[in-house]
């Protein structure tokens, strides 16, 4: 295959790169030819028109073109560095340029030449510019990679310069580009006005105009979205079409007698969501399906119906929860569900004794316990189960990939459904999660008292502290919550332990205090949260380890102190764990936030309630790359495409990829085989985005 070919070809065969050259473009992650190619500018400048020197302003990069009428090579006073200034006319205006420690280029800027110069104008006694790039102009050989057209800016490594970098990167088109081969079929960029490859690499890296770079770079983010798009629906493929599953009898007098037995009425959105999965589950596929709602919109209920289906099937149910906390708690809330329905549940967490695991694991290996809960011990090689039918992962963010899969592996192709409370922005329901049917609750249950939230500056602090205390006065308990554990000096925040001494000393000695980390033993933290619920603690000092599951209907405070240290995600997490009950209830943002980006993620908290909007703004505020935080293993690197500003490209490039799917599912026939191709080597881990 030709374009294997250039991967093959070491970029030290390109013109002008020897052994050092070579080590630097490595550092770039460029080892060959194709490498090269596909090193895409980060950004461009437009040098085709030369200003007059008389018109250039200050503070502006700035081009222009003049005679060399002066050249004086000098040294520092203070640290005698060779200073190098030539003074350039065009007839109109005089300008300096000043070069530092470079002593060398008295030999090429010399007296008479015509030069072009860019570089930002600053102004010291005269305009001038500093360490400006430049090119001495040949009358008989004009044509220039560096002045005088739309010039690429490429990211650089060790001693590279744009000027060395712009040079290979042309031989490199000169000889190689046209070995290219061509994979996104032709009617797909004939109806989306798409340049070929080979027109595609020429305009993206030395466009002629504005329009063929802009040309050259829809055509390579709609490669990069399209080739995503065709793995993830590739793989939707083998889940949906290609593997066998368990069909799941479906009895509605079943859920009429969940609904029956419920201490509450179901929403509309959580009926509509239980029929969806339903559905899924009678399909003789695997299910692989998303449950994302709000902060308390009632998703363990679907996923205790869920998790009932299967065993009223014959078939074992798991929930895995990230947090011990979180596990009892769900263990607490499905045995109020489930015990009357006759269903054995246990917990399987680390605090438990090696007696207790151990018969655990006994019975769960021979049938005899019907739904297991617990946390990452669930992953562990001795967990056996005898028939497993559904796997139900809350908060998956928090698991990675290769964590979830070894879950699933447990059974024969089990059905999964994976919750989350951390709404998915649509542009990434479309790449990240683009292989998952997606069901989302947008009500929550009625009767919850409305959250009201506010960000406060430091000097309020003792106002903050009074309304405490006044809400815990009428009956009400808060939550004051730490961004670190242990005192800090390089981050200068009031960690949880220290404050916990200092308040229930002074400021909250009225009152019971607790506190909350995830450095207690799991034996300590559940005595913790049951005196909590029970109201024998009034306030709880607590780091983020509150951030998922705890439910306590009874608190109405929640203040997060040096709330700038919290992403926003996390603060509407934090925000969710208060008005649960039915009491008007308060999030206390105590923040002096320096930074734009701080104030912008505490503006957009104050603002909204509604997640999904939170998430979108958290995108935009931080970014595809932060916003997954460390990379899920598994989704390949998105280089060229913004999953915020070229969605338009996203949404055709899924369309077409899907539509191409229909025709050719496993891309078997003969015109699309260097697409097959490409598409494993370029995104060789696209196997497990589907568990993530």
């Amino acid at each position: 295959m030709q374009e294997k070919s250039l991967k093959e070809i070491s970029v030290q065969y390109i013109k002008g790169v020897g052994p050092k050259r070579l080590k630097e473009l490595q550092q770039l992650g460029i080892n060959s030819v194709y490498d090269l190619l596909y090193l895409f500018p980060r950004r461009y400048e437009d040098r085709r028109e030369f200003k007059k020197i008389s018109l250039i302003e200050e503070g502006n990069q700035e081009l222009v073109m003049g005679e060399i009428i002066d050249v004086d090579l000098r040294q520092s006073r203070r640290r005698g560095m060779p200073i190098l200034e030539i003074k350039v006319t065009d007839g109109e205006g005089i300008l300096s340029a000043v070069w530092f420690n470079q002593p060398y280029l008295e030999k090429i800027l010399k007296i008479g030449k015509k030069v072009i110069l860019y570089g930002k104008v600053e102004r010291f006694l005269n305009i001038q510019m500093n360490s400006p790039e430049f090119e001495i102009v040949d009358e008989e050989n004009i044509d220039s990679l560096n002045m005088g057209r739309i010039v690429p800016v490429y990211p650089l490594s060790g001693k590279l310069t744009q000027r060395i970098l712009r040079s290979i990167i042309y031989e490199a088109i000169d000889h190689y580009a046209h070995k290219l081969t061509e994979f996104i079929p032709y009617d797909i960029r004939m109806r989306n006005n798409l340049p070929n490859i080979v027109e595609a690499i020429r305009g993206i890296h030395f466009p002629e105009n504005l329009e063929q770079k802009e040309r050259a770079r829809k055509r390579f983010v709609f490669e990069e979205f399209f080739l995503l798009q065709l793995g993830i629906g590739m793989k939707r493929i083998k889940e949906k079409i290609d593997k066998e599953g368990i069909s799941h009898r479906i009895s509605q007098d079943l859920l009429r007698l969940f609904m029956e037995r419920l201490p509450f009425k179901l929403t509309e959105s959580q009926i509509r969501v239980i029929r969806e999965i339903e559905e899924d589950m009678a399909k003789p596929k695997p299910m692989h399906r998303l449950l994302q709602g709000e902060v308390g919109s009632g998703k363990t209920v679907i996923a205790c119906y869920a998790l009932l289906l299967t065993v009223n099937n014959g078939y074992q149910g798991a929930l895995m929860a990230p947090t011990e906390i979180l596990a009892e708690q769900h263990f607490i809330n499905l045995s109020n569900f489930l015990l009357p329905w006759g269903i054995n549940l246990e917990l399987l967490i680390s605090g438990i004794s090696e007696k207790r695991k151990n018969k655990i694991l006994e019975d769960l290996k021979k049938g005899e316990i019907d739904i297991i809960i617990g946390t990452h011990s669930l992953l562990e090689e001795n967990v056996e189960f005898k028939k497993l039918g559904l796997v139900v992962i809350d908060e998956q963010h928090k698991f990675g990939v290769l964590q979830r899969k070894r879950l699933l592996d447990k059974g024969l192709n089990p059905d999964c459904l994976i919750m989350t409370a951390t709404p998915i922005p649509r542009t990434l329901a479309l790449t990240l999660y683009g292989d998952l049917d997606i069901s989302t609750l947008y009500e929550l249950p009625p009767g919850r008292g409305k959250v009201t939230t506010y960000w406060i500056s430091e000097e309020k602090r003792e106002e903050v502290y009074n309304f405490i205390k006044e809400q815990i006065r009428q009956g009400r308990q808060a939550f004051i919550v730490y961004p670190i554990i242990e005192e800090s000096e390089a981050l200068e925040v009031k960690s949880a332990t220290q404050m916990y001494e200092e308040l229930k000393e002074k400021v909250f000695k009225e009152f019971r205090i607790g506190l909350l980390h995830g450095r207690l033993s799991s034996e300590e933290k559940n005595r913790i949260m049951e005196d909590f619920k029970e109201g024998e603690i009034d306030i709880l000092i607590s780091t983020l380890v509150i951030e998922v599951g705890i439910d306590v209907p009874n608190v109405t405070v929640i203040l997060v102190e040096n709330a700038e240290r919290f992403g926003l995600a996390q603060l509407h997490q934090l925000r969710g764990r208060i008005g649960r009950g039915k009491y008007p209830s308060y999030c206390l943002l105590l923040s002096s936030a320096k930074t734009e980006e701080a104030r912008q993620r505490l503006t957009a908290l104050v603002k909204t309630q509604d997640g999904f909007k939170i998430a979108e703004e958290d995108l935009k505020i931080r970014g595809p790359g932060e916003f997954f935080g460390e990379r899920q293993h598994g989704f390949p690197e998105i280089r060229i495409g913004d999953i915020l500003k070229d969605i338009e490209i996203l949404e055709i490039s899924r369309k077409e990829a899907f539509n191409l799917l229909r025709t050719d599912p496993h891309l078997e026939s003969p015109k699309h085989k260097i697409l097959l191709e490409i598409l494993r080597e370029r995104f060789p881990n696209l196997d497990l985005i589907s568990v993530g």
